[in-house]
Formats: structure tokens, C-alpha cells, sequence
């Protein structure tokens, strides 16, 4: 499936449209935003089994994962907002100075405006419909931009979305490189990316032409650390669970596997069970093992498999798109597989002797979305003091995501801003300090020629 790229003419109308709507104030009151937040959770709810279709289309993602790693943690996320939002949207009373008397001081929470909303491939509609919930919740007005890899998911968001929104308020455009380079050329109020750093670079020197606050969610390498005092089991379980899902086409996927020499091939033999517990002896096979997004892709990663020892794995299909699960051993921290971005079920295995070896190794290089340990709580406490991420567990991985109390975001090279809960609704707000004075007493003391500015000056 092609999509046709939305018309130049078209975004500016869709714009101008939305600039007006968003000028009338409609979307400000709070049962407005609860209305179109409850909508959109209906839709999923009629729009399941076409979304759960189309993940399967473009990325042979079961109607399982999609559940579990897409629609759930929008639906969370809605549930949230719905539940917080009048005590988010309350103004926030703040001590006046004694200086500053009589007068009453707080913070209120304003929409941003119009908000510009790009989402990546991966994972297509969890990445485009989360911060849509965060901008509704705000009051904005939203143009959404789904990734044209996906393009089966893509025309479905564009139905669903036009089905339940006026186009005025939320709206879909679609199109590759060129409808992206018209989008960030045009004013936005608020710009959400999630991509990967290099585009994320564009996007914020786009923005920079006219001082558009964005929120880039990124990604990078995001270390797993394996110590002693682990249960390889668990580990290996759980590790090979976040790296298969989706294929390893996830963004705070384990990157490359950080393990204590002494528990390399121990660890090695407990990922292949837990693999095969999860997908059979033949992945391609398993009904819950996805395909990457598309010949580059495949090709791309599987050029990864010669950049070392195969510990595990393997095997490709190229007409499938298919990888396996594979580990990777006695790799160069030079190659090219250890310096890019991985995005696929290869994971490289590194040894170390000491913990200080795995700190100069981590915050040698950019600061990851995640960073993953497996070992004693102590320890792993002690390795997040010393080291830098967006986000980290300890004794599990990706799992930090679902939880919808807490901030998502990337640090340094891996993003800025975070969202996720009251931190979605912040994404899209504007906290506006206001001071009201009293409006029958003057105090004569701030005014010229200063009398009394030897007491005054105590105060001040």
C-alpha cells in the first residue's frame, strides 16, 4: 500500500482552521476535554479489531502484542486523564512576599495552542494516539502525522480519527520527507516527535526558526547489565522478552548486553529456552513474532550478523523480512553494530570483570533512553548513581513504560521533555503565573521619590 502525500494546501487550511477553532476557546472548558478524551476511548474500543488488522499488515504484530504494547497503554492513559484532570486543571495558590502585599498569587495551567504530532513506525499507534491524550487533555488542537512505513495502520488512524473528530479540532495528514519538511517549516505552538536522534535534530532547528517549544523522544543505545547475584533464569526470561517484542523494534529495547565473564555461556543457553518458551523452536513460525517494517530495515540489521560470533540465532528470511532472536559475541565496541542504534531481535554480548568497567564503558558514550541491571539491589542502586538514562529498571526491562504514574522521556541525546500522566497534560500546557493585586489600596512605597526606602529596604 502507497499513501498519497497531503497537499501543501491542504496542511495550511487544516492550520488556519485549527487556529480559529483553537481562538474560540471551545476547547478550553473541562467537560469538553473530558468529552472528546471519552471518544477517543470508545473508538478504540470500535476500532480494535481494524487496528489490531492493519499492526498485523504492516508489521506482523498478533492481536495479542498490539493489545498488550499498543491499545492498553493508550486506554490507561485516557483513564488517567479522566480521573486527574479536574485537579490538574485547578489553579495552583502560591505565598505572596510580604513585599508584594496586599495581593494573591497562583499558577494556572493554559493550553499551548495548536500542536504538531509525529509518530514513528514502531510502534504506530500507541506513538501517535498517547500524546494526542496529553493535548486534549490540555485544550489544545492537534495535527497528526503518522509514519508512512506503516501505511496500513496509518489509513486506518486517518478513518478513526476523522470518524469521531471535526477535522477543525484533530486531524490527519500523511506523506514521507517532503510533508515533514512542510510541517516543521510552519509555526506550531507545540511540537511532540518521536523518532530517532538524527531527525530529531531536524526537527528541533526546524522549530528553532520560531521558538516552538518541542518534547523529542528519541532513543540511542540502552545498556542491560547482567552481574552476579543474578537469577540468570529470570534474567534471561525477561531480557529476551524485551528484546523480541516487536521484534526488537522498540526504543528502550536492550541494545547491547553487558555480562560478567563468569556468566556468559550460562546466560547464553537460559536466553535460547526462554525463547524457545516464548516462540517455539522455529520463531518465524510463532504467531507472536513480528517481521521488521521493511526491506531497508531488514537489510540493515541483518548486516549486523556478520559483525561477529553467532551465540544463538541467526537465521533470516529475506522475502519474510525475518530475523531471529539472535545473540551476538565477541564483538568490536567499534562496529558499527555497537555504535548505531540496533532496532531488531540481535543483541551483542560484551563481558566484564568489575562494575567500574561498566560505568566507564556506559557513560563513555551518549546517555541512553534506559538503562536495564540484573544483579543485587545494592549494587544496582549504586550503578544508577553513577550513570545517566531516561528511564531504568532494576531486574527488568521495558517495563518501566506501562507504568502510566510515572514520566517517560529521554535525557540528553535521547530526548527532551517527558510525558505520560500529569506529565502528558504538562507536555501541552503553559503554567502561567499571575498575580492579582488589591485593587482599592495603593501603597504609596513603590513609587518615586522612594520615601521611607530606609524601612522599605528591609522588606525587599
Amino acid at each position: 500500500m502507497i499513501l498519497t502525500d497531503t497537499p501543501a494546501a491542504r496542511i495550511e487550511a487544516l492550520a488556519a482552521a485549527q487556529k480559529a477553532r483553537f481562538r474560540t476557546g471551545e476547547t478550553r472548558p473541562e467537560a469538553f476535554r473530558r468529552t472528546m478524551l471519552r471518544r477517543l476511548d470508545a473508538a478504540l474500543t470500535n476500532w480494535e479489531g481494524r487496528l489490531c488488522e492493519a499492526l498485523w499488515e504492516d508489521l506482523h504484530k498478533s492481536r495479542e502484542e498490539a493489545i498488550l504494547t499498543e491499545l492498553s497503554l493508550i486506554r490507561g492513559e485516557i483513564r488517567q486523564h479522566l480521573r486527574h484532570l479536574h485537579a490538574w486543571m485547578r489553579p495552583e495558590q502560591r505565598p505572596t512576599p510580604m513585599k508584594l502585599q496586599p495581593a494573591r498569587s497562583r499558577i494556572i495551567a493554559e493550553p499551548l495552542g495548536q500542536a504538531l504530532i509525529v509518530a514513528p513506525w514502531n510502534y504506530p499507534v500507541q506513538l501517535l494516539l498517547n500524546p494526542l491524550v496529553g493535548a486534549i487533555s490540555a485544550g489544545c488542537t492537534a495535527v497528526l502525522k503518522p509514519s508512512p512505513h506503516t501505511p496500513h495502520v496509518a489509513r486506518v488512524l486517518e478513518a478513526m480519527i476523522a470518524e469521531i473528530f471535526d477535522e477543525e479540532y484533530v486531524a490527519v495528514v500523511q506523506g514521507g520527507r517532503e510533508v515533514n519538511t512542510q510541517l516543521f517549516a510552519r509555526r506550531w505552538d507545540v511540537i511532540f516527535f518521536t523518532g530517532s536522534p538524527a531527525l530529531g535534530r531536524v526537527v528541533m532547528s526546524a522549530a528553532a526558526q520560531h521558538l516552538t517549544p518541542v518534547i523529542l523522544e528519541l532513543g540511542g543505545k540502552s545498556p542491560c547489565i547482567v552481574d552476579r547475584g543474578a537469577d540468570l533464569r529470570i534474567a534471561a526470561r525477561r531480557i529476551a522478552w524485551g528484546k523480541t517484542i516487536n521484534a526488537g523494534q522498540t526504543c528502550v529495547a536492550p541494545d547491547y548486553l553487558l555480562i560478567h565473564r563468569t556468566l556468559r555461556e550460562e546466560f547464553v543457553t537460559a536466553y535460547a529456552e526462554a525463547v524457545r518458551a516464548f516462540h517455539g523452536e522455529n520463531p518465524r513460525k510463532s504467531p507472536h513474532y513480528a517481521r521488521m517494517v521493511d526491506e531497508r530495515a531488514f537489510e540493515r540489521v541483518a548486516n549486523y550478523l556478520s559483525q561477529g560470533r553467532i551465540l544463538f540465532g541467526g537465521e533470516t528470511d529475506t522475502e519474510e523480512r525475518y530475523i531471529a532472536p539472535t545473540l551476538l559475541g565477541d564483538v568490536d565496541p567499534a562496529a558499527p553494530v555497537m555504535q548505531e542504534e540496533i532496532f531488531g531481535p540481535v543483541l551483542p554480548v560484551l563481558t566484564f570483570d568489575t562494575t567500574d568497567e561498566v560505568v566507564e564503558f556506559v557513560t563513555a558514550r551518549e546517555k541512553p533512553l534506559a538503562l536495564y541491571y540484573f544483579g543485587p539491589e545494592k549494587q544496582g542502586q549504586e550503578i544508577l548513581a553513577r550513570t545517566s538514562s531516561g528511564g531504568a529498571c532494576l531486574n527488568d526491562t521495558v517495563a518501566q513504560i506501562a507504568n502510566d504514574r510515572m514520566p517517560f522521556g529521554g535525557v540528553g541525546h535521547s530526548g527532551m521533555g517527558r510525558y505520560h500522566g500529569r506529565e502528558s497534560f504538562e507536555a501541552f500546557s503553559h503554567r502561567r503565573s499571575v498575580l492579582e493585586s488589591a485593587g482599592r489600596i495603593d501603597l504609596p512605597f513603590r513609587y518615586p521619590p522612594y520615601r521611607w526606602f530606609r524601612w522599605v529596604k528591609k522588606i525587599l
